[in-house]
């Protein structure tokens, strides 16, 4: 569990890292995304859109980084699993860290079903 601790907190600290360019990198990305609005209908409109999306996902950043943080702490102290399967349930929207981190964790962590026969 150590090992997998140690994943936690070096992904925590990578979406952290990421969450930081993406508030660095807002201007340009806003630029970049408004060149592209010259020919359509309504351009504020998905402008506005954008900006709330652009934020989501800032801070899906944020919240997945510190949660990562955590839970690789927690893990290294030997408890945590709650806090992994939240973690590792965030942390699947990131390509392709997230999702190798986060699917092995829910395996590890969430106890098999038990299936009935019918």
């Amino acid at each position: 569990m150590k090992t997998v601790g140690i994943c936690w907190i070096a992904y925590g600290l990578l979406r952290l890292i990421m969450a930081a360019a993406l508030v660095l990198f807002a201007p340009t990305a806003t630029v970049m995304f408004g060149a592209l609005l010259g020919r359509v209908a309504d351009p504020y409109t998905l402008m506005a859109l954008f900006h709330a999306f652009y934020f989501s996902w800032a801070a899906l950043s944020v919240v997945a980084g510190v949660l990562g943080l955590l839970a690789g702490w927690a893990l290294q102290s030997g408890r945590g699993r709650n806090l992994v399967i939240l973690a590792s349930l965030l942390s699947l929207s990131d390509l392709p860290l997230g999702i190798a981190l986060g699917v092995y964790s829910l395996i590890l962590f969430v106890p098999p079903s038990t299936l009935k026969e019918s």
